[in-house]
């Protein structure tokens, strides 16, 4: 969709890639139902799980519920408790373990290895890519001649999609990745010669909170992401205002992070066409409550 008021308050061609609209108010649910709906017979029966700060989780919570197969999602202390009853509500058991995602991931991994669940991670997964691919798809589908697509970056997946989509249709577009500079690894790691892991994620915007970077998507951000984008907290709190009033759309943190992203390089994108992905719009109330008056 393309909003007029963005427009005039950027000063240049802005089009908003809406999956926050989707089921689960985010893009994650394409990877959840395609590789759900993907697993054997065995893989259903032994059921799965899964760790995540809430929209990765939500995915594979409402597709387990849809294919009847058991699921158990962990999530960090502290997480967005609106993302935790969501994932609940979809008949999930929640294990609320660790400091931060990565904490909450090495707690899962230890338990699937125990137990003989199904491991399902958060970004090495190819099917889960090619579901979440196809939000990218519909993007280059829709629209001709873009210049720019900014992306948020937590794992990769939603960026590594738009990268593969863009090459195998051999357009020109420029894929720029937005990151929290207080959840700095991925874009270390992509911008250095070595893969670093991060002392801390202490970001609002907990669909970019990661520490660590992914095999997977990582070799495909490393060879063919164009830019990268590092936001502050501020920065980003000003992405969810200004989805709200320039979009009528209630963003999260990480869901806002392409629109503020393209906010501080539009003197750069002045006349080109413009992508902003807002990848999901779960954001609790007491975060939101916080924000708004600035």
């Amino acid at each position: 969709m393309r909003h007029p008021l963005l427009d005039a308050e950027s000063g240049i061609e802005i089009w908003v890639k809406h999956e926050n609209h989707n089921p689960t108010g985010a893009f994650k649910v394409r990877g959840g139902l395609n590789l759900i709906g993907s697993l054997s017979h065995d893989e259903r029966v032994r059921g799965v799980a899964t760790a995540s700060t809430g929209n990765h989780g939500q995915s594979i919570a409402m597709s387990c519920r849809q294919h009847g197969v058991a699921c158990t999602v962990f999530v960090p202390l502290g997480n967005n408790p609106d993302k935790n009853a969501a994932m609940r509500a979809y008949g999930t058991t929640l294990v609320e373990t660790g400091r931060d995602f990565d904490e909450a991931r090495e707690a899962c991994e230890a338990h699937a290895s125990a137990t003989g669940v199904r491991y399902v991670h958060s970004a090495n997964e190819p099917v889960m890519l090619a579901g979440v691919g196809t939000y990218a798809l519909e993007i280059f589908e829709s629209l001709d001649d873009i210049d720019t697509v900014f992306v948020p970056i937590g794992g990769g997946s939603g960026a590594c999609g738009l990268l593969t989509v863009r090459n195998g249709l051999g357009r020109k577009t420029r894929i720029v990745g937005v990151g929290a500079v207080n959840a700095d690894a991925v874009y270390r790691s992509w911008r250095g010669p070595d893969r670093v892991v991060g002392t801390s994620a202490a970001t609002f915007a907990d669909g970019i909170a990661t520490r660590v970077t992914f095999d997977l998507t990582f070799d495909l951000l490393k060879k063919y992401l164009d830019d990268f984008v590092q936001l502050t907290e501020e920065e980003l709190a000003e992405g969810v205002r200004l989805a709200l009033r320039a979009t009528h759309n209630l963003a999260e943190g990480a869901g806002a992070a392409a629109l503020a992203a393209a906010m501080k390089s539009r003197d750069a994108l002045r006349g080109r066409r413009v992508v902003a992905v807002m990848s999901g719009g779960n954001i609790d109330t007491a975060t939101l409550a916080r924000i708004l008056p600035g």
